[in-house]
């Protein structure tokens, strides 16, 4: 039975806090180790599940068709197994930038699946959830599973980790990158060696993509330039938002009242649970 109750979704935004690309196979994809740390700024999904058997979308994103949003891509995928009569309209509040390397669509697409799994009363475990999640993308199931973790392979290869919970200081370039191009170019480090876990959390973090992208994007480096001067900072993902660590919200905030008007920026917590993996835990 379909529970009809309306909800709104967290889908929070993440952070690689290393990218190492160990090369690349004869499929075209990169294997690569990088480890996943939610942060709690987040997109919303309000969704309201009906009986009408249609998916439909409020306030889809401007310039992206709605048959290539990946939450009604996510939702289509779900009705496959759900009940003919299933359907859900879906608000969405978009708060992470487009071709941020925040994990803005992939986690949409990971709370879509979550939710409409809880709505619609499928039962689907948390791997078979992230399986289908695999089709959309790579980062996906990270968001499913709610928790930090080692990526290997194409990304899809997860281990639970704990790294520490620091407050960040994230900046927003707007100049949206795409990771497709990152990973043809011809700049980009794939020579990495693969280390064990211990060995990876236990080091100084690097992104393999960041020379690529500071070479490519003046707008990341100038951001880069200017943060590097008062906290450890690295790009994430595949940018374009670049993230500095400190020890407190406040110490962050210090920085932030410092930035030019020219720096975009917000202050972020760090957590190794998903603020999605948290309201579900208090759903029947």
């Amino acid at each position: 039975m379909i529970k009809t109750e309306t909800i709104r979704w967290p889908a929070p935004a993440k952070l690689n806090l290393f990218l190492y690309i160990n090369g690349q196979r004869k499929d075209g994809y990169h294997e690569l180790q990088t480890l996943f740390q939610f942060i709690d700024i987040c997109d919303y999904l309000t969704i309201t599940p009906n009986l009408s058997g249609e998916i439909t979308l409020s306030d889809n994103i401007e310039g992206v068709p709605l048959t290539d949003n990946l939450i009604y891509k996510a939702a289509m995928l779900l009705k496959k197994i759900a009940p003919e009569n299933a359907g859900a309209s879906i608000k969405i509040e978009k708060n992470l930038p487009l071709g941020g390397g925040l994990g803005g669509g992939s986690s949409d697409a990971a709370t879509t699946l979550v939710a409409l799994n809880y709505h619609w009363n499928l039962n689907l475990s948390a791997q078979k959830l992230a399986k289908l999640g695999l089709e959309l993308g790579a980062d996906v199931p990270v968001f499913i599973f709610g928790k930090a973790a080692i990526a290997e392979g194409v990304g899809e290869l997860l281990s639970p980790a704990n790294p520490i919970e620091n407050s960040y200081l994230v900046a927003i370039p707007h100049c949206p990158i795409s990771t497709a191009l990152i990973f043809k170019s011809a700049d980009l480090i794939r020579n990495s060696a693969k280390q064990d876990h211990q060995q990876l959390m236990s080091q100084n973090w690097l992104n393999d993509c960041q020379p690529c992208v500071k070479n490519n994007y003046p707008k990341v480096a100038k951001v880069m330039d200017w943060l590097i001067e008062y906290a450890p900072t690295r790009l994430t993902g595949t940018g374009a938002c670049v993230f500095s660590t400190f020890n407190s919200i406040h110490d962050a905030q210090v920085v932030l009242d410092k930035a030019p008007e020219w720096l975009h920026a917000f202050i972020a917590q760090g957590s190794n649970n998903s603020p999605l993996n948290e309201l579900l835990s208090t759903l029947d």
